[in-house]
């Protein structure tokens, strides 16, 4: 089920991910954001920081496109569940290019300020990319 209405900011991100630009963070994320994300051992800190790992992400699989699910809100916390495609045709931290194909899904709760996430809880299916471009 596809949502109805997404909210502005994690459009604009979305939008720009999926094309490549992670600059549109700056119009999404507080300057002084905070992303954690599973799998990661310390949280990310600063809208620059997050915009260097996300570039890293785009440059691993670059084309890829995010489609949004489904998005709840409650006053300035948001949800929103997500899945993306890709193809691994850049390096993946150590992992060389496979030219695998990837599919993934993902979830987001963002607690908001001025209608920019000042906090983020990110969990995306990172043992399934793994698996799709065979090294788990």
């Amino acid at each position: 089920m596809a949502a109805t209405q997404v909210l502005d900011y994690e459009q604009i991100w979305a939008d720009g991910m999926n094309r490549g630009d992670v600059s549109v963070a700056d119009r999404s994320f507080s300057d002084d954001c905070v992303i954690h994300v599973t799998g990661f051992p310390e949280p990310i800190r600063g809208v620059k920081a997050w915009k260097a790992a996300a570039a890293g992400f785009v440059a691993a699989f670059p084309g890829m496109k995010i489609t949004i699910d489904e998005q709840i809100s409650a006053g300035d916390t948001t949800v929103t569940r997500w899945h993306a495609r890709g193809v691994h045709n850049g390096s993946f931290g150590p992992i060389p290019p496979t030219g695998r194909a990837v599919a993934f899904n993902g979830l987001i709760l963002d607690h908001l300020v001025d209608g920019k996430v000042k906090e983020r809880w990110e969990q995306f299916d990172q043992a399934a990319i793994l698996q799709q471009i065979g090294v788990a």
